[in-house]
């Protein structure tokens, strides 16, 4: 079982800057890749940002250039440092962290970006 904890979220005017973190608490981390995902009101769930084992990353068309998502392996930790924020960013982003298929989630952090 894997538990993950985000933290970071919250309220910031448009242009602004939040980092979430995500902590895990499985031994799994550093064979895991970790991803962002984020939902907004009335609309699906959808993947913001990826990081695999290798480092390799994916981003949302919508988050380039915009968004960095890093891990920290000795302190199994995922990032996500979201800059240039816009309303459209508002939503609720998850932690994910997958493994072998498997996928475990976190219960969600708030960001809302807003004047």
């Amino acid at each position: 079982q894997v538990n993950l904890v985000e933290s970071g979220g919250g309220l910031v005017q448009p242009g602004g800057s939040l980092r979430l973190s995500c902590t895990s608490s499985g031994s799994i981390f550093g064979h895991s890749t970790m991803g962002w995902y984020r939902q907004a009101p009335g609309k699906e769930r959808e993947l913001v940002a990826s990081i695999a084992v290798n480092g390799d990353t994916r981003y949302a068309d919508s988050v380039k250039g915009r968004f960095n998502i890093s891990r920290d392996k000795a302190r199994r930790r995922s990032f996500l440092q979201m800059d240039s924020l816009k309303p459209e960013d508002t939503a609720i982003y998850y932690c994910n962290s997958r493994f072998q298929g498997r996928d475990f989630w976190g219960q969600g952090t708030r960001v809302t970006v807003s004047s």
